[in-house]
């Protein structure tokens, strides 16, 4: 294990044709995954749109330089040739064409944080207190994004493991390279650890707000009024009246309810079902109830 850290954050070549190289590569790679099938909606795709992967080739060129400005000029050039070419190589396969592009401006704000970033981020290399410091958000985030896919795995099992195990693997690895005694490697698992057990336990399972038109298409006058359960998953009222009648729905929960909307001598009654599909996406259905 110590062998394999060492090679790999610390002794491995990365003047700038490797830098260079390994941009090219990565945003090959990257390409790939979003662009053919058979990786959609799994682990693979996800480094196109997150920042697991990124974080984990970033470290590998800040521990590999030998100056902090070093690391910071050689991180900025690889996001800054990667995250452009990883569009481009998309647009001859894309129905989009060069609008991807479109998505590239919060990559670009993420590159300019990157100059320094990894300018501190170069000084985990000295493996002592103010290491641990700088690498204490980092591997929050990891720990984060590892239980949120555990738990999204145990939901829709083998959706998102890779990830999970990935990330688990990053948190061993950069505690174990850039930590030198058991106390800061005790200190830097338990307290990401215990920061997102904290936050998971806090947060709603959802919160979301969503305005959808009925699936009946009702026309609902000014006196439409719902009428809920007190204890149901979500709290629904009514967005608009007359031919474009929408309901606005607040929600917490996942779950399913029943509803009704009285209008007059009218009554419409629904099943509306709040749910997490296999994509990790929240999702609202709503259907009459005969």
């Amino acid at each position: 294990m110590g062998q394999l850290t060492n090679k790999l954050f610390g002794k491995l070549k990365m003047n700038w044709p490797e830098v260079l190289l390994l941009a090219i590569a990565s945003a090959i790679l990257t390409a790939i995954f979003l662009t053919f099938p058979v990786f959609k909606n799994t682990s693979f795709e996800r480094m196109g749109v997150h920042l697991e992967a990124w974080i984990f080739l970033a470290v590998i060129i800040m521990s590999n330089c030998e100056k902090p400005l070093e690391s910071a000029l050689k991180t900025f050039v690889f996001f800054l040739i990667s995250q452009p070419l990883i569009y481009l190589f998309q647009v001859p396969f894309s129905s989009m064409g060069f609008g991807l592009f479109r998505y590239y401006p919060y990559w670009f704000k993420l590159t300019l944080i990157t100059f320094p970033a990894a300018y501190a981020g170069w000084y985990i290399r000295k493996k002592n207190w103010l290491s641990l410091l700088i690498l204490l958000p980092v591997l929050t985030f990891l720990t984060y994004i590892c239980v949120d896919s555990f738990q999204f795995a145990f939901r829709h099992f083998p959706y998102r493991l890779v990830t999970a195990v990935f990330c688990l693997l990053q948190v061993i690895l950069y505690l174990w390279a850039f930590t030198s005694d058991r106390l800061r490697k005790l200190i830097g698992f338990l307290v990401p650890l215990a920061l997102v057990l904290v936050l998971f336990m806090s947060q709603p399972q959802v919160d979301i707000n969503a305005t959808m038109f009925l699936p009946d298409e009702p026309v609902l006058s000014e006196l439409a009024s719902v009428k809920e359960p007190e204890d149901g998953i979500a709290d629904i009222t009514i967005e608009s009246t007359g031919t474009d009648s929408m309901i606005h729905i607040h929600s917490t929960k996942f779950g399913t309810m029943d509803f009704s909307i009285r209008d007059g001598d009218a009554e419409y009654t629904y099943t509306v079902t709040i749910y997490q599909d296999s994509n990790g996406s929240t999702q609202i259905d709503i259907t009459p109830v005969s």
